[in-house]
């Protein structure tokens, strides 16, 4: 029911002011209420405000699960490689195992990143190798196309215990580049025989 003017404008307004209100108010009357929006053009109900307060969360859920799956298999994949060779942190990782000529042998060589000289940083842990007449040593070969290309470094042991040594490698690193280590042979000629060889190529 709509209200009369006198309920909505009290006798305080008088004059003037009272006559144009009273004809604004007649006026307001005759146009009737306003014609209903059509649901597109509504605001936002509690309902819609509380199901996109849902649906948000529901997308918050999904996301914060999908990165705690990728953080997982990083930290997985991260472990994998570090375990079985292959890039880690610090540079390639090559395992290698002994041939025939010292079959009980197992070592690890880590490759670090190239310095500003151009020289490949290398860190060679063995143990198994037997140790060599007086004179005689080992020595880390890079491999290139399959066979010996050039020499790494040297190092002896003194026995089958673990050996860690610093090694080097001056040349300029090609895909598909591998390394063996070999020993030197009665006749002192080059690369000498091969005693271990990768098991695993980065």
């Amino acid at each position: 029911m709509t209200p009369t003017f006198d309920e909505l404008i009290g006798p305080e307004v008088q004059g003037a002011e009272r006559d144009r209100l009273e004809r604004v108010h007649e006026l307001l009357v005759q146009a009737g209420p306003p014609p209903e929006l059509a649901p597109g053009l509504e605001g936002p109900t509690l309902g819609m405000t509380l199901g996109g307060a849902r649906r948000a969360k529901g997308r918050r859920r999904v996301m914060l699960l999908a990165a705690a799956v990728v953080v997982l298999t990083l930290a997985f994949l991260g472990g994998y490689i570090s375990g079985n060779g292959g890039k880690g942190a610090n540079g390639h990782i090559l395992r290698l195992a002994g041939t025939t000529a010292a079959p009980k042998a197992l070592a690890s060589l880590q490759i670090e990143p190239e310095d500003a000289a151009g020289n490949w940083p290398m860190k060679l842990s063995v143990e198994g190798l037997p140790t060599l007449p007086q004179g005689s040593y080992y020595e880390v070969y890079l491999v290139r196309d399959g066979k010996p290309w050039a020499s790494c470094g040297t190092f002896v042991v003194a026995g089958r215990q673990g050996t860690t040594v610093q090694l080097n490698a001056p040349y300029r690193l090609k895909p598909g580049d591998t390394w063996v280590v070999t020993r030197t042979t009665l006749d002192g000629s080059e690369p000498g025989t091969v005693v271990m060889r990768p098991t695993q190529t980065t």
